[in-house]
């Protein structure tokens, strides 16, 4: 049979090469007629027109992929390299990462490496790089200038009624307060809601206001056991004035003080510290995520009270620049809810990838985004939206969220988290 098997190899290896001598030779065009000076006038002339493109497709591994995505064969060269690239390692290696699910590893998790969400690389639409800090400045530029107005409109509205004298105090900014006609529109709340890397697309059909604000997000207070679950897939994350080598100062010990603050409110925490973006002393990423994601499932499979897991990190900016608001006279860094859609734009769902909880976790971040518009106008930035999974398919109730960046201070992000519970808590228990 292994002799047998080991001729039919050879003849399949043998005939590889003869249509792939007579497509490079003719270009495929046609077959020999018999004629041999016509073969090798005709041979001569496709020489030239073929060689570059069809040489080039059939011997370079590298540009197998571009018959990963199941193109129909539309000629008896694109068969030829069907074929030939299947028995290529690299093509492989590929059907072998999508049969046992993938790893979310550096070759997925090209973002949050640096702890920010948009890496040192990134192009934006037109071709150019991002520029961070003035993506960053123009963000708070619009909240600073909303938040004026909203004070403003305000503060006339409390004079109309009488409620202000002179040299009174003004009163606490309201907040705004949407109504489904206008979230209904998805060029609105997407607009004014959402942010999305180039990678990835979203739908109408995802972004049912109605359909995402109708979801029950609550959270069960009288199971026993815990509740709510705090990680960080990121620990070494840290502030402007952290201290080295104490993680009460890092983002560790502002995800401390969030599940305290929930505490208070009546819900059982787990807060988890485990570190899973050090190697042998040494900053790396590049596991942290599957690190993570096996910790975390084991916990929750462990303790099947939990009901929202929350992967608390920090952003990264351009040094200078300053994501902060302020709210009754401090100063607060500001926060941003992120979605992963596991779908790129070029070749739809990522199976491997895949996330039941698209949907819950759509739902939770709008509401949680209305909630503190409602609130905290301001503080909050857009929703962003990018391609792969980052562990959010642990919980329909998962969040990612990104609070502050390196250039703010640890007092900033310990205000910012009072906040940030207060809109958690309204919309777990409403």
């Amino acid at each position: 049979m292994e002799r047998f098997s080991r001729l039919w190899n050879g003849i399949l290896w043998v005939l590889f090469f003869a249509v792939g001598f007579y497509i490079v030779f003719t270009g495929g065009q046609r077959f020999w007629s018999g004629d041999l000076p016509d073969l090798i006038r005709e041979g001569k002339t496709s020489w030239q027109r073929v060689c570059q493109r069809e040489f080039a497709r059939c011997l370079y591994p590298g540009l197998f992929l571009e018959y990963a995505e199941g193109e129909d064969v539309s000629s008896l060269s694109d068969w030829y390299i069907e074929h030939v690239m299947a028995l290529h390692p690299l093509s492989r290696l590929q059907y072998g990462a999508k049969q046992t699910g993938g790893t979310e590893n550096a070759s997925t998790y090209e973002m949050l490496v640096i702890g920010g969400i948009h890496d040192e690389n990134e192009l934006d639409e037109a071709g150019q790089e991002y520029d961070m800090e003035a993506l960053a400045r123009a963000e708070n530029e619009k909240a600073v200038k909303r938040r004026t107005e909203e004070e403003r409109r305000a503060s006339e509205e409390a004079h109309s009624r009488g409620d202000l004298t002179e040299g009174a105090p003004a009163a606490v900014t309201a907040g705004t307060i949407y109504n489904m006609e206008e979230l209904s529109d998805f060029d609105f709340l997407f607009g004014n809601f959402y942010s999305m890397d180039q990678s990835t697309s979203i739908t109408p059909a995802d972004l049912n206001a109605e359909a995402l604000l109708a979801k029950d997000m609550s959270i069960d207070k009288e199971v026993e056991g815990p509740q709510i679950l705090i990680y960080h897939t990121h620990s070494q994350e840290g502030f402007v004035d952290s201290v080295p080598g104490d993680n009460s100062t890092t983002i560790v010990g502002v995800g401390e003080y969030l599940a305290q603050l929930l505490r208070e409110k009546g819900y059982n925490v787990m807060h988890v510290t485990s570190v899973y973006d050090l190697v042998d002393g040494e900053l790396d990423r590049n596991e942290a995520y599957s690190k993570a994601e096996k910790e975390i499932s084991a916990i929750l499979e462990e303790n099947p009270s939990i009901q929202s897991v929350i992967d608390l990190h920090r952003d990264g900016v351009a040094e200078g620049t300053r994501l902060v608001t302020e709210i009754d006279g401090r100063t607060m860094a500001r926060f941003m809810f992120f979605n992963g859609l596991s779908r790129t734009k070029k070749n739809g769902p990522i199976d491997y990838l895949y996330n039941p909880y698209i949907q819950d976790n759509l739902a939770l971040t709008l509401q949680l985004k209305l909630m503190s518009e409602q609130y905290y106008p301001g503080l909050a930035r857009k929703i962003y939206l990018r391609s792969l999974r980052y562990n959010l398919h642990l919980s329909d109730k998962a969040l990612l969220i990104e609070a502050g960046a390196q250039t703010n201070t640890l007092q900033e992000m310990l205000n910012t988290m009072e906040p940030l519970s207060d809109i958690l808590d309204k919309v777990f228990d409403p």
